[in-house]
């Protein structure tokens, strides 16, 4: 199985280290939703960590650099945070400290050969934008546009791969339609649909405005990167099987139709029920905006490739509650589980499922027609310590279900392990562990040192392969004797 796809399974190392480093107190960084959120609600961080300083990669990112070289990747994901490089938000304040601090961390992977894959937005809206609504507010989009072009100009000469937006999902469900993340808004089944709306509308301007201005001159790739998590029903039963089609729906084709679909709009299954249950519930139009025309077809096509996000799979059922009117969840109206046999992480909803990732890859090449790929994020959870021998299976295993992806006609331009080392995993804190290399939060010095996963991906990208036979025992005798060199 593995002799035909080796070289295509590791053509595209790529490592993703979101340095959350928040404070609005580092050299001119504005204030963000995440600093806003952190600082006036600490007791959300479930280990009581915020992110001011978090693995402090602002100030170690030479080190960051010597951890690639020593994994032997040829490119490195990495967020620029808005925050830093307009205060505000808005493009009549540059700070031009925070440019420079992203121009030394470029200059530094393209002297080492490694290739910058940068994200324009994960998640930390300026919190000035906040104020005037963020997300929900029609203006971001323009406010988006205005920022993509700020860090075009400056860095598309030396930058060939681009994420526009991480997890939109995730911003809107979790960020304006509950309290589960910033900016902790709480309406759910209006505000999240609002900002879905919003977000599609920013990238689409962000990936034309490249198309126009940068891509004859610099010929890069634009892509936006997606939270799929793979579903399957709980069993046979019609109602279940029915359920599991409408989670997919809402929950993946919200953002892959208006992009990749014939007609580029949201799913007509998504726009039966929350039409229908708007009229049940009293309002005058449905709570999901519609696209226009001429938003349609700045959606539709606005993405080289597509930045997959996958971690688990999920169980789907016919929901047995009660939920809240309006709201998401009552529209999508499932329960999620895991099969009771699934090996789950430090993170309750991350489960070892390595199937969903074949299968996610199968369901979009044949409802979107093979797009390009690239697995902008995958990863396993763990608590402190070096000897992460789940974290080694985990990887291995999906990597096998990803080369039968690969033989069944997947079209991939790089893999992204999350992540390089351990950070503040928002309001998990640094209680959940995903880094390759541990960091010591403990120290002013926030050091790095090498997990047994670490030199597990070392040897996948020397040897272009899976080895089934590979033999940690060793390397973890290294991993100790560096742990006692450090003490």
């Amino acid at each position: 199985m593995l002799s035909g796809c080796t070289q295509e399974l590791a053509r595209v190392n790529v490592f993703y280290e979101h340095e959350r480093l928040l404070t609005s107190q580092i050299i001119g960084k504005g204030e963000s939703i995440w600093d806003h959120y952190f600082h006036h609600h600490p007791e959300v961080v479930e280990d009581g960590r915020n992110g001011d300083i978090a693995s402090d990669s602002y100030n170690l990112y030479q080190r960051d650099v010597e951890m690639l070289r020593e994994l032997g990747v040829d490119h490195y994901r990495f967020s620029i945070a808005w925050s830093r490089i307009l205060p505000t938000g808005l493009v009549n304040d540059v700070n031009e400290k925070g440019v420079q601090y992203y121009e030394n961390l470029i200059e530094k992977l393209l002297k080492y050969n490694i290739e910058p894959v940068v994200t324009l937005y994960h998640m930390d809206l300026p919190q000035y934008l906040q104020d005037m609504g963020g997300w929900v507010n029609p203006l971001s989009v323009d406010w988006f546009e205005d920022y993509a072009r700020i860090i075009f100009d400056k860095f598309a000469n030396r930058v060939k791969y681009w994420v526009t937006i991480n997890q939109p999902c995730n911003i809107c469900i979790d960020g304006y339609g509950s309290t589960h993340v910033a900016p902790a808004l709480g309406k759910s089944g209006v505000a999240d649909y609002v900002c879905m709306k919003n977000i599609l509308l920013a990238h689409a301007k962000a990936y034309r405005l490249y198309e126009k201005d940068y891509k004859s001159k610099y010929n890069g790739l634009v892509g936006i990167a997606l939270f799929m998590s793979w579903a399957d029903a709980v069993n046979n039963k019609t109602e279940n099987m029915e359920a599991v089609d409408t989670y997919r729906e809402f929950r993946l084709g919200m953002y892959m139709d208006p992009i990749w679909s014939t007609d580029g709009d949201f799913p007509k299954k998504v726009k039966d029920i929350v039409a229908k249950k708007s009229r049940e519930q009293g309002f005058s139009r449905s709570r999901l905006p519609e696209l226009t025309a001429k938003e349609k077809k700045l959606v539709k096509g606005s993405a080289d490739f597509l930045g997959v996000n996958h971690y688990t799979t999920f169980l789907v059922e016919r929901s047995k509650k009660q939920h809240p009117t309006p709201s998401f969840a009552d529209d999508v109206n499932v329960d999620i589980s895991h099969d009771k046999n699934w090996k789950v992480s430090k993170s309750s909803w991350l489960a070892s499922v390595p199937y969903g990732l074949y299968r996610i890859c199968l369901y979009i090449n044949l409802k979107y027609n093979y797009p390009k790929m690239f697995i902008t994020e995958h990863g396993w959870s763990t608590g402190p310590g070096l000897g992460d021998q789940s974290r080694v299976d985990n990887m291995s295993k999906y990597m096998n279900a990803l080369l039968i992806a690969l033989e069944d006609g997947t079209d991939l331009i790089g893999y992204t392990a999350w992540s390089l080392m351990d950070n503040v995993e928002w309001t998990a804190g640094t209680s959940e562990r995903f880094g390759l290399y541990e960091v010591n939060f403990e120290s002013d010095a926030k050091t790095r040192t090498a997990r047994l996963s670490a030199f597990f991906y070392k040897h996948l990208i020397e040897k272009r392969t899976v080895d089934e036979n590979f033999k940690p025992a060793s390397l973890i005798m290294e991993i100790s004797d560096m742990k006692r060199k450090e003490r």
